[in-house]
């Protein structure tokens, strides 16, 4: 493996969904090749990713654009990009599918405008994923903001331009107004923004300027939706479903919580965040956010609702385990942003097959239609298993680990929301299994048509993806250990 080979990866990471975004836009005209060019770009992502995963240790990096002395564009590979950037892709090509089955069962317009917003958004997040510096970082971020919002929009009825107005005005008002002084605050304190092991600013910020710095990012990295930055989240779920899945999975939120994991990481250090003085506060308020999400999703009939909701719960996950600084908790957030994924977007694929099948969005409305659609609704109980953090599903690892880092540091009332936050979860996600299994069939004539393989096969995947993950979390453990000086590693 060269030098040379490697680097040429990372800037295919960036180029190769762009190419697949070009592709779309030629063969508009022609829905099958245009939706294989999508495809495409999807695999040969993954592979080109998974490439860079093996070559993640030696720290490879190149400088796209070089901009004035310490201000470049650039690209670095490192274990936590590499994990994210996997994640990504390997989801892109399930979700892939899914919106082949989902756009066409259910008779979608601007297709082709779908597709090309959804390739430039993968792109925007190999971009945070191999980011070498904040300012990489912060130019994806808003790329994938910006991307994304046609997406939300993409219904053009005035519910959506509505929704997709509040996403931006939150995203991009936390970006603009919190977050870039915080990276010009960064250039000014440590005269850099690069990602250095053990933290940029240790040695170089005081606890004090790290409290408020700390506070500028929590709440300017608005994709990890910490409350009361959330309500962009529930908003943008007047997006189609594929979209839901992008936003809670594969691209958006994943991204938000990942860039509080670099810059926890990266930036500050476990030793400044343990030492400054607004770390405690965040981490209570990551706990309210938890139960209190979960709270609000309880009582939400809608099942996008709910599960929206859920999301920003799931997020707080991320967040408590950074302010918690302990290698452990950092550990359990990394996992998380991995088990979620595969968890949620199978939640709300399944959710999207029952719209197409059925029409029907409400939880209440669904009595019986597990026994009409028994695939997805088995996929959905898999799903919310993982979620909830159920034994033998790769949920329970991060669960575990967060727990655990909470009761190190004497924080009981923190591991008692993550245990509240849990049983929560079985309340609001398992009725939805229970009435489609168990409660009285509805006549055939509730499936207004059968939902297309490709709205069904990709759920069912997903599902087994997140089942699998609970045997295989070792490597992942030892892939991530030495990022939080956990040296041994080692499977759980």
């Amino acid at each position: 493996m060269t030098v040379w080979s490697v680097e040429l990866a990372l800037v295919a990471a960036l180029v190769i969904p762009l190419l697949g975004g070009a592709g779309v836009v030629a063969l508009g005209r022609h829905p099958n090749l245009r939706e294989a060019a999508t495809l495409t770009a999807a695999v040969l992502l993954a592979i080109n990713v998974a490439y860079l995963v093996g070559a993640a240790e030696a720290r490879p990096e190149i400088t796209l654009v070089h901009i004035a002395p310490g201000l470049d564009l650039a690209f670095r590979l490192e274990p936590l990009g590499a994990l994210f950037a996997a994640v990504a892709s390997g989801l892109w090509i399930v979700n892939s599918l899914y919106s082949i089955g989902y756009m066409r069962g259910n008779e979608e317009k601007n297709q082709t405008r779908f597709y090309l917003c959804f390739t430039i958004a993968i792109a925007s997040a190999m971009g945070i994923a191999l980011s070498a510096n904040l300012l990489s970082m912060f130019v994806f971020y808003e790329a994938l903001t910006l991307s994304t919002y046609p997406l939300v929009a993409h219904k053009g009825d005035a519910r959506a331009r509505r929704g997709a107005a509040i996403y931006l005005a939150i995203l991009l008002g936390t970006s603009i107004g919190l977050l870039l002084p915080a990276i010009i605050a960064v250039q000014f304190i440590a005269g850099s923004t690069e990602f250095v092991a053990g933290g940029l600013l240790a040695g170089a910020a005081s606890p004090l300027a790290a409290g408020v710095l700390l506070v500028l990012f929590a709440f300017g990295i608005g994709k990890a939706a910490l409350m009361p930055i959330h309500p962009w989240l529930p908003h943008a779920m007047v997006a189609p479903t594929p979209v839901s899945a992008l936003l809670h999975a594969v691209a958006v939120v994943k991204a938000g919580v990942f860039a509080m994991l670099k810059v926890g990481t990266y930036i500050f250090g476990p030793d400044l965040i343990a030492a400054a003085p607004t770390s405690g506060a965040l981490a209570w308020i990551a706990a309210l956010s938890i139960v209190a999400a979960s709270v609000i999703a309880l009582t939400k009939d809608n099942l996008k609702a709910r599960l929206a909701f859920s999301t920003v719960s799931q997020l707080s996950y991320v967040t408590l385990g950074v302010m918690l600084a302990s290698p452990i908790a950092l550990l359990g957030g990394a996992l998380q942003i991995v088990m979620h994924a595969w968890g949620k977007i199978t939640l709300f694929m399944c959710a999207g097959g029952i719209y197409t099948a059925t029409k029907k969005t409400e939880v209440s409305q669904m009595r019986g239609l597990g026994r009409l659609m028994p695939w997805t609704f088995a996929a959905f109980g898999i799903g919310a298993a993982s979620v909830i953090g159920l034994p033998f599903f790769g949920g329970m690892w991060p669960k575990l680990f967060l727990t655990e880092g909470a009761l190190d540091a004497g924080k009981l009332i923190l591991a008692g929301a993550l245990i509240a936050s849990s049983i929560l979860n079985v309340a609001y996600l398992m009725p939805l299994v229970g009435r489609g299994f168990f409660d009285r069939a509805p006549p055939a004539k509730e499936i207004r048509k059968p939902a297309p393989v490709l709205a069904v096969l990709p759920p069912v995947i997903t599902a087994i993806g997140a089942l699998l993950l609970f045997f295989l979390v070792g490597p992942i453990v030892d892939f991530l250990s030495p990022v939080f000086g956990l040296e041994g590693g080692g499977a759980p």
